[in-house]
């Protein structure tokens, strides 16, 4: 069973109206990677299609933060805390699971000068001796040889570490520029997996410059505020394959698909419209725990 990618109506960017825009941590990121992507999604309600969750990566990142809220609870020192030399606790907030909600809360802040809603769900909250905050982040993986930062692609967790360190210090909160990425790297030098998964675990300090932020948020919403479509990033892989089955099957017609002759589903779920576009042939101006 695929995730078929449906038009939606909702969360779209309306010029005309004046209250604040909600704009999530991701949506900046998509922004970054690909700008009519991020277009498509916010002004057109097109979204990127999705892929399967990582049912394995949630469930990771759920236990770690349920061994780090025991530490919280008891305002003591986690083991790999000390084993890297952190002189920190997690920190302790009544509002902690109000900023782990990604998907609904976050910590979150209104950017005055664009009038956009910025928000994100953080991992992890740590405080240091000196008060302050410490952004923590989990990921998870599994690959031979040492976790690094240094590869190209992970330029996108840098920017996340940025924009939670940003967002706290909206909120009046005293944020260390040093962040930790806590990686799990998952085993295979094991015999068998005899229904076991082990981990390494690494702390990896990062330290962040949310300088970008500021200069970003003015060009998304410029972005937003346009009434054409942008060119599309060299490196975006969706906007790549669009433009090459639009190139190649110009002038082709498609077949309508015979309904009748689809197998129905077995269990019972939610009938899923099927959502048709028309599109003119266009030039091709027109890619620890997640």
């Amino acid at each position: 069973m695929g995730f078929p990618t449906k038009k939606k109506s909702w969360g779209l960017f309306n010029p005309a109206s004046k209250e604040p825009y909600k704009i999530s941590r991701t949506k900046i990121e998509l922004f970054m990677q690909c700008k009519r992507c991020f277009y498509l999604d916010g002004r057109i309600g097109i979204p990127r299609p999705k892929g399967p969750p990582f049912a394995l990566n949630s469930a990771v990142d759920a236990l770690m933060k349920k061994e780090f809220d025991l530490h919280r609870a008891k305002q003591t020192t986690h083991p790999l805390m000390k084993v890297y030399g952190i002189e920190a606790v997690p920190f302790d907030h009544p509002r902690m699971e109000e900023w782990r909600d990604s998907l609904k809360r976050g910590v979150s802040t209104i950017h005055k000068p664009t009038n956009l809603f910025v928000r994100g769900g953080v991992d992890d909250v740590w405080v240091n001796t000196h008060g302050e905050l410490i952004i923590v982040d989990y990921k998870a993986t599994s690959k031979e040889g040492n976790i690094t930062l240094d590869d190209e692609w992970k330029i996108q967790y840098k920017r996340q570490m940025e924009i939670y360190q940003w967002l706290f210090r909206q909120n009046g909160f005293n944020v260390s520029p040093i962040g930790y990425f806590v990686y799990v790297n998952g085993k295979t030098d094991r015999k068998a997996f005899d229904g076991r998964l082990e981990f390494d675990v690494a702390v990896i300090p990062y330290e962040g410059d949310d300088s970008w932020i500021e200069k970003v948020l003015h060009d998304l919403k410029a972005c937003l505020l346009d009434d054409s479509i942008p060119n599309a990033s060299p490196d975006c892989e969706f906007c790549t394959y669009y433009d090459l089955v639009a190139e190649q099957t110009r002038g082709m017609e498609t077949k309508k698909v015979d309904e009748t002759t689809l197998e129905k589903p077995k269990t019972k779920r939610r009938a899923v419209r099927k959502l048709g576009v028309r599109s003119k042939p266009s030039d091709s101006n027109q890619n620890l725990f997640r």
